[in-house]
């Protein structure tokens, strides 16, 4: 009897330490992968999110703001968001300012299809701006060619190695806002792909078992820490791989439907949204 062939699944994600150390594991043999074959494919997020406009992966990581534009071809899996309570993206300069301050200049964006991008356009509505890569941002404040920027990935806990001030926390505001947690990005699979069930199951225990043997999971993850020193990349995991990674729950599923609900409210997204989760 022939034996059945692996199901090739190329699982797009960050080159981050968080995204990294989620799929440590698959890179092991600790998880049953239930006949899948995954191959990790790295791209910055702005890349994942127009690539998933082409369906190009079978599972990606992207912003949930991003879900509205491919939710005819992806559906939500219910594990693997970077969502945290009270903290998020932050708006920076180079000295201190009000909110009110920034409705008159132009903030530097790490792209118009981020999650970072759409809630601050719920904080100000719309705003003069600009984008650039997520990466060098901070260098355009600091060196005086933007006056305010959005960071987002590990710049949220940099930014003051290059002089700046945090003048607004998007997580911390929308926390007072909604009394929720902030999911930045989620994972999806795309609609077409076998055994979508199982599929899952494999990526939810990939969490789990980082979790589990964390400290092998962050000496992996380090690679992927763009120069960070361990104590920053092991901030930063522990903000965005936490129990709300392992699965949503009511409280975070509740947060997807409100920052959709409230995106599709001003317009953001081409129609209506209809949040659909695998299983």
């Amino acid at each position: 009897m022939l034996a059945s062939r692996a199901l090739r699944v190329r699982v797009g994600h960050s080159p981050d330490p968080d995204d990294a150390f989620m799929y440590w594991a698959l890179t092991t043999d600790l998880v049953d992968t239930r006949g899948f074959r995954f191959e990790q494919v790295l791209a910055d997020i702005q890349t994942l999110n127009q690539w998933a406009r082409a369906a190009r992966l079978e599972v990606t990581a992207i912003s949930l703001a991003a879900y509205p534009f491919v939710q005819q071809d992806y559906a939500l899996l219910p594990h693997g968001a970077s969502i945290g309570s009270g903290y998020g993206p932050i708006v920076v300069a180079r000295e201190r300012l009000d909110v009110e301050a920034l409705r008159g200049l132009e903030i530097v964006v790490p792209g118009r299809m981020t999650t970072a991008f759409l809630t601050l356009r719920l904080v100000l509505g719309d705003f003069a701006h600009r984008e650039a890569p997520f990466e060098e941002i901070p260098e355009e404040i600091a060196s005086g060619r933007a006056e305010v920027g959005l960071l987002i990935h590990e710049g949220q806990l940099t930014f003051k190695e290059h002089g700046l001030v945090k003048v607004l926390d998007l997580g911390e505001w929308w926390l007072l806002e909604t009394g929720l947690p902030l999911p930045l990005g989620v994972n999806v699979a795309r609609r077409d792909v076998e055994r979508p069930g199982d599929l899952s199951a494999v990526l939810h225990d990939a969490i789990e078992c980082g979790l589990d043997h964390r400290d092998e999971a962050l000496e992996y993850a380090l690679q992927f820490g763009r120069g960070i020193d361990e104590a920053v990349a092991d901030r930063f995991v522990a903000m965005y791989v936490n129990e709300l990674t392992k699965d949503y729950g009511k409280e975070g599923r509740t947060a997807v439907a409100e920052l959709l609900r409230r995106g599709e409210a001003i317009g953001a997204f081409p129609g209506p949204v209809t949040v659909d989760w695998v299983g």
